[in-house]
């Protein structure tokens, strides 16, 4: 028999330990160390990553928080075109209640404005008055106090495409 190579030679060439076995990776054999140049280049790789995911997420992020500000001159074109009846108040109480009896009172202007709890996007619905169909409206603050702004704005004699803008400036901010 001939002389076995060192340990460290037959590690070296050929990737497997002295019992025959593959050798493990860097658990197994310490720690992996690598130059000052190649550190360089794994931070500057990552670090455009970072950057390229940073810049996607804003991009998004702006183009998805359009909410409803096309310009509309004409009321009718503000229409979600709701035409189920809404629950009545008398199942409710307290604010819900009173909620409810304006989605009644004032319907063409419910159905004229954008509800910015994005339930159109996350339920389908067609406008602020679809939310007083069901009980949707009775468990979200931003329908009732939407509702409660336009009928404050109608009840001083605010006209539809008024009411949606003025509507539109306050919950803007709270669309995603």
């Amino acid at each position: 028999m001939g002389a076995r190579p060192a340990r460290h030679d037959r590690e070296a060439t050929d990737g497997f330990n002295h019992n025959g076995r593959k050798q493990g990776g860097p658990a197994l054999n310490g720690p992996v160390y690598r130059g000052k140049e190649e550190m360089k280049g794994v931070i500057a790789r990552r670090s455009t990553i970072a950057f390229t995911l940073l810049a996607l997420s804003v991009f998004f992020l702006l183009t998805s928080c359009k909410g409803s500000k096309t310009e509309v001159k004409n009321a009718a074109g503000l229409r979600g075109g709701e035409t189920r009846q809404t629950l009545s108040p008398i199942e409710f109480t307290g604010a819900t209640a009173h909620a409810y009896e304006i989605a009644r009172e004032i319907p063409e202007v419910l159905d004229s404005l954008h509800c910015y709890c994005e339930c159109k996007k996350n339920f389908g619905h067609k406008s602020l008055l679809t939310c007083y169909v069901d009980e949707h409206a009775r468990h979200c603050d931003v329908c009732q106090d939407e509702a409660f702004m336009a009928y404050e704005l109608h009840r001083q004699g605010m006209d539809i495409i008024s009411i949606r803008k003025a509507v539109d400036a306050r919950f803007a901010s709270l669309s995603h």
